[in-house]
């Protein structure tokens, strides 16, 4: 009988409170769902008309607002007007302040998304207007890499205030750091030994960021590999070796240890190619075939084109040939041209020229004159 009275109450207790609240139920719905539809109406509208602008006068920052604030002014806009329009929903006071409490938070969440977005709009701007796929990218590299450093720093300073906003909106957390601020001094010497590292590589990557000993897309050679800067973030650099490996390196390996940058003022770079022929060889002829091979490529970029004897061995010269590309990937491969094609040369004018081992008979004078194997048949 008890059972039985206790679910007739409940029941009761149901049904008084749907007859009786169904109004101000609907009226909730109805405010709630008005507000998040306005909010999104409002949005449309906005990049409607920005769409049609961008569509007769284009412009930079109309084209990064319609990219990357598309999804966080959807978030945004309807939770500010469901915050605005909150107390029009008929609530009790202890279950208002809950809502109230969970919009607050929500929208903090939304803003700063937004202002995220704010970040991402400035960094899109700026990577149009600073392009890395030109010959001479040397100040545009220095941008995007100081772009790139600021970016996640000002994105972590946006997350770090907005948690803070959330708990301290809570009055427990804000009695807890109250007294938290007295033992600040303390907190702050353990904190600071037991995250020497970390403080380490923050500090060496606001250094690289403004010193700027390495940038993006920098070509390396670094723990004995060839490779450009891929990314730059807070505590490690990634390298893109040729061969598309990658080479992940904390921060502060840069600071601390030496490394080969060649383009940090400028990509131009000279190669070199040697050579190791007879001491017959015709050194003023293959001066005049290398002009010849480097005026029928495109690869060399007219500044250096020598050649010289470096070396005299016991069998052999060395002769160094010298000259200069645009940059590093150009360069290698002006040098396996130029390899290539004097070899070539030298194989077919110049065969007897190529190292030879000398030996001679008991009857033959150590002073008679050379003469090729090819001449003396």
């Amino acid at each position: 009988m008890l059972e039985q009275f206790r679910v007739e109450e409940v029941f009761e207790h149901i049904t008084h409170f749907t007859i009786d609240h169904f109004p101000q139920f609907l009226q909730g719905a109805g405010v709630v769902i008005g507000a998040l539809l306005g909010g999104a109406i409002i949005k449309w509208f906005i990049f409607k008309a920005l769409s049609a602008y961008q569509h007769w006068f284009p412009h930079i920052w109309v084209e990064a607002i319609l990219i990357k604030l598309r999804k966080p002014l959807a978030y945004f806009l309807p939770l500010l007007l469901l915050s605005t329009a909150l107390p029009l929903i008929p609530l009790r006071p202890e279950p208002y302040e809950v809502v109230r409490r969970i919009m607050e938070i929500l929208l903090t969440c939304a803003f700063a998304y937004f202002l995220i977005g704010w970040v991402n709009v400035v960094q899109y701007q700026v990577k149009k207007k600073y392009q890395l796929d030109k010959a001479d990218n040397i100040k545009e590299r220095k941008i995007v890499t100081q772009l790139q450093f600021i970016r996640r720093v000002v994105v972590i300073l946006i997350i770090f205030f907005a948690v803070c906003l959330i708990l301290m909106s809570f009055p427990t957390v804000r009695r807890i750091g109250t007294g938290l601020v007295t033992s600040a001094g303390i907190a702050g010497v353990i904190l600071g030994f037991a995250a020497q590292r970390s403080l380490g590589n923050l500090l060496a990557g606001f250094q690289i960021a403004f010193t700027q000993p390495l940038r993006i897309d920098d070509v390396l050679v670094v723990e004995n590999e060839w490779g450009r800067v891929e990314e730059i973030t807070l505590t490690y650099v990634v390298v893109r070796i040729w061969d598309q490996r990658r080479l992940i390196l904390p921060i502060n390996y840069f600071i601390e240890k030496p490394f080969q940058n060649w383009t940090r003022t400028n990509a131009e770079l000279l190669g070199t190619v040697f050579l190791y022929l007879d001491y017959t060889a015709p050194i003023e002829a293959l001066r005049q075939e290398l002009t010849r091979i480097l005026k029928e490529t495109h690869l060399w970029d007219e500044r250096v084109g020598i050649l010289q004897v470096t070396e005299s061995k016991e069998r052999t010269l060395e002769l160094r040939i010298l000259v200069s590309a645009t940059d590093s990937a150009t360069a290698f491969d002006l040098r396996c041209f130029v390899r290539e094609k004097m070899v070539n040369f030298i194989q077919k004018n110049h065969p007897g020229c190529l190292p030879l081992t000398r030996t001679l008979s008991s009857g033959e004078s150590p002073n008679m004159p050379f003469v090729p194997m090819e001449a003396a048949q």
